[in-house]
């Protein structure tokens, strides 16, 4: 593939599916998005040479996406998503991205790389651009069978990236591409990936702190190298209710900790004061297992573990800052996806931080499952009630219209921060034609180092919303396929959300599952 003229800061050159979009080349650009134009011209006066800028097609908090048409040599002329990332993006995150894209991508419904162009802190990732439907735009007229294909084809993008040692951190729809009309899928932007201990990406090894010294990676002298991430502390804050599992801590580490820093205590007054229960033995506080946080747990380091990601995909382990994590959390994301296509609700899950991600997890797996997974990889998790887990099929059923709401279990009303957290669980933005959806008490609070909901190649938006008949309703889900969804779709499912992260299913593993077997 080779474009006229030849830029000469080009890295790699990679095949994909290409699609031109004539609906982007007829819209008439805001005069914002022409002054963005106009500046990245300005950035990196080589794309100018090379592209015909065409429009805006994304946002996020990392990067920009651009449609750019391109002359090439044979005449043809062709469309390309250029990918401009934000200045303060640090060399090796950069140069890990395209690591991503070059060795894993181009194959296997794996995004590829077709140019990079670079002027100083200025970086564009140049892919081939894909026609695609927003899932949220989509959801309410999906077959089942465009259902199954979608996750089968999800799964086999992880499995691929998953055998390079590459943990994407970012699974969900938007970073899934799919064209409804050619059936083609594409797995896009790995700027928040990590590498596990074997990965073939070596400077994934470095975001992940597996490497001692981080190599230079654009020629630099070092002098922006980021420092490995520090060893995991042993202190936990307990902020929450997720606590620290085997909590039995060092009382002259605390003694030393607290006579340096000089600890304030909170005064009270006599009437006031409550009688402090003496800790339990091996414990140097009194507040393990229970909903209350004291002065020694606050005084502690904050535990370090990886965060990134989008809310509502999260898994259980990232949600309570497990610091070994691998590819199972990006098998649960693929399962979070699989829950809203079979219930036709998107976004499933929304919290305004990672408790109520908790307690929304709990209402649909079960708080005995997610207390007892959570000991598996050393957190204790209190919960001030016992929510029972849900049949999925009985779940999904109901929230497309064909059940009863009666049929499932919901959390009743009461007072309490944990109850307010548990109860309405189900956030419905989707354009679906099922009315009256519960939706979910948000808070004030957001957590770092997320992901907004956009992807590479164009920003979603909401469609109006289509309101008909339950009759009609169900008659239409009936020609869809929507009345025959086996058992084996909820056998995976539930394998997916598997809520301990050793025996989750893996993506090759559910390749092989009864679902797929005709493919």
């Amino acid at each position: 593939m080779e474009l006229s003229p030849v830029c000469s800061e080009d890295i790699s050159s990679y095949g994909g599916i290409l699609k031109s979009d004539a609906a982007h080349r007829k819209r008439k650009i805001s005069k914002d998005v022409e002054l963005d134009i106009e500046s990245l011209y300005k950035a990196v006066p080589q794309l100018s040479k090379v592209f015909r800028i065409r429009d805006k097609i994304g946002e996020g908090t990392f990067s920009s996406v651009y449609l750019g048409e391109a002359q090439m040599h044979d005449g043809r002329r062709e469309m390309f998503a250029l990918k401009h990332l934000i200045p303060t993006s640090h060399p090796t995150r950069i140069a890990a991205e395209l690591q991503c894209l070059t060795l894993a991508g181009g194959r296997e419904n794996v995004m590829g790389v077709t140019y990079c162009f670079r002027k100083e802190d200025h970086v564009v990732i140049v892919m081939p651009y894909m026609e695609h439907q927003a899932i949220v735009d989509i959801i309410g007229s999906l077959s089942y069978e465009e259902v199954r294909l979608y996750i089968y084809h999800l799964l086999k993008a992880l499995k691929h990236i998953h055998q390079f040692g590459i943990i994407h951190r970012d699974i969900k729809p938007n970073n899934f591409l799919y064209n409804r009309k050619l059936r083609t899928y594409a797995l896009v932007d790995f700027g928040l990936a990590q590498g596990t201990a074997d990965s073939q990406i070596e400077l994934l090894k470095d975001l992940s702190g597996l490497r001692r010294v981080p190599r230079p990676v654009f020629g630099e002298r070092n002098l922006n190298s980021c420092t490995p991430a520090p060893p995991t502390s042993k202190h936990a804050p307990l902020k929450t209710e997720s606590l620290k599992a085997k909590k039995t801590e060092d009382a002259a580490s605390y003694k030393h900790t607290s006579s340096n820093r000089g600890l304030v205590s909170v005064r009270t007054s006599s009437s006031s004061q409550k009688p402090q229960r003496a800790p339990q033995q091996g414990l140097t506080c009194n507040c393990y297992l229970t909903d209350r946080v004291c002065n020694v747990c606050l005084a502690r380091k904050q535990q370090v573990a990886p965060r990134a990601g989008t809310p509502g995909f999260r898994a259980p382990e990232v949600l309570t800052k497990c610091p070994n994590q691998g590819t199972a959390i990006d098998v649960w994301s693929a399962g979070v996806i699989l829950l809203s296509l079979l219930s036709g609700r998107y976004p499933f899950f929304k919290a305004s931080d990672d408790l109520i991600a908790l307690a929304q997890i709990m209402t649909i797996r079960g708080s005995r499952e997610t207390i007892q997974a959570a000991k598996t990889f050393g957190k204790a998790v209190v919960c001030s009630r016992e929510l029972p887990r849900q049949d999925l099929r009985t779940l999904c059923e109901t929230l497309r219209g064909q059940r009863s709401s009666a049929d499932v279990t919901m959390v009743p009303e009461a007072g309490g921060e944990t109850s307010a957290a548990c109860r309405n669980t189900y956030q419905d933005e989707t354009p679906t034609r099922w009315p009256n959806g519960p939706q979910l008490d948000t808070h004030k609070g957001e957590v770092s180092e997320t992901r907004p909901e956009h992807h590479e190649h164009s920003g979603s938006s909401k469609a109006p919303t289509n309101q008909s008949s339950p009759l009609e309703s169900k008659v239409a889900d009936d020609q869809k396929g929507w009345d025959r969804v086996p058992d084996e779709a909820f056998d995976l499912l539930d394998l997916l959300l598997d809520l301990n992260p050793s025996t989750r299913i893996t993506a090759a593993e559910a390749l092989q599952h009864p679902l797929f077997k005709d493919l």
